[in-house]
């Protein structure tokens, strides 16, 4: 019994703990001797533990704030200097180590549990319900807003430069972060740059990609090339995966998948096949490639990352104001007008949604 309680106390068991659980709790207390004692003050440490990761949650979900007013951006462009990436870290190798170091320590607290969590809780959805339906522990959640606010961090460090020369340099920078991030095997981070990359505000801006060199991101597009189920990045994430069973080195055994498509891939396996056979028999072939797929994010996560943390780059990559999407296209309008009608009809739109707000 001591043993159970003290598994319970894992980082893991908190993410799931529902308040029938909690209420339970002081009832194991109801053992004799010493037996009541440990478990008592088990009970109480878990219970605190519970409080303050709650408290965690809620700090974490309000962390970051709107970079700048929007109504201020109609008005004028800020005149002062503003920190940027580039004042923190100019060094596209540096920038995508301490996105690495970001990526493990955040796939370190993705257990096998959570990932089943997907499978099981699909066995209870009806047909007609999509995978948004699906239950997804706070770890997956968070995992997945890193990712997303990665998108928008890129977006917004681009979109804000107000000269052309500096924003095309701006661009070339987060290139060459993408494309450390896949020679290391972060793939996941890899993507998120060319997804904010490939954001409205950002893919509109004309002049300033005329004046990028394109052939290194053209490359990194290929390989996330979309077409045949994303055929290119399963080839390079083949041969990321067979360097890491080979390797020597804890830098060579980095893989870090693209995350989304990792749950997806689960996702329709458990979907599209059936747990039996025609013949009644267990589908074992499907739980074995379900199985082997988490086997493999297991092994991967469980990597020390090599390289070196600084604590400065990574704060201002997770505390860095994001902008909103409406923000970001007010920025973007403002480096380059809108140059057709739909764009005209949009930034006149969004001009007076904002002012009336204002």
């Amino acid at each position: 019994m001591v043993n159970v309680a003290g598994h319970s106390l894992h980082p893991h068991f908190t993410d799931d703990v529902t308040e029938a659980q909690r209420s339970d709790l002081p009832k194991v207390t109801q053992e004799n001797g010493t037996v009541k004692k440990i478990i008592s003050q088990m009970t109480q440490n878990l219970l605190l533990s519970l409080a303050a990761r709650n408290q965690f949650q809620e700090i974490r979900e309000k962390f970051r704030q709107p970079a700048v007013d929007k109504g201020t951006i109609l008005k004028a462009k800020p005149q002062a200097p503003q920190k940027d990436i580039l004042s923190v870290c100019c060094d596209p190798l540096v920038l995508a180590q301490q996105l690495t170091h970001i990526e493990l320590e955040r796939v370190s607290n993705i257990y096998p549990e959570d990932l089943m969590q997907i499978v099981s809780h699909m066995d209870s959805l009806d047909n007609h319900k999509c995978r948004g339906d699906v239950t997804k522990t706070y770890t997956l959640e968070a995992y997945d807003n890193w990712f997303n606010c990665l998108s928008m961090l890129v977006a917004t460090e681009i979109c804000r430069v107000v000269k052309k020369k500096q924003r095309t340099r701006m661009v070339e920078f987060f290139i060459d972060v993408a494309r450390e991030c896949f020679n290391i095997g972060n793939f996941n981070s890899m993507m998120a740059i060319i997804s904010g990359m490939n954001l409205s505000p950002v893919a509109r801006l004309k002049k300033t990609w005329s004046k990028v060199k394109t052939a290194k991101f053209d490359v990194l597009e290929h390989h996330m090339d979309p077409s045949s189920n994303f055929c290119n990045y399963r080839t390079a994430l083949q041969g990321a995966a067979q360097r890491s069973q080979t390797a020597n080195s804890s830098r060579e055994k980095i893989v870090i998948p693209v995350f989304n498509l990792f749950i997806k891939d689960i996702y329709f396996l458990h979907k599209i096949h059936t747990n039996r056979l025609p013949s009644g028999q267990i589908n074992f072939k499907k739980f074995w490639e379900i199985s082997r797929q988490i086997h493999d994010f297991v092994t991967w996560k469980q990597v020390e990352c090599p390289f070196e943390k600084d604590k400065k780059i990574q704060s201002y990559l997770l505390t860095a104001p994001i902008y909103s999407e409406e923000a970001l296209f007010v920025a973007s309008f403002e480096s380059e007008g809108p140059e057709n009608h739909m764009e005209k009809d949009s930034w006149k739109t969004l001009r007076t949604t904002l002012l009336n707000r204002a």
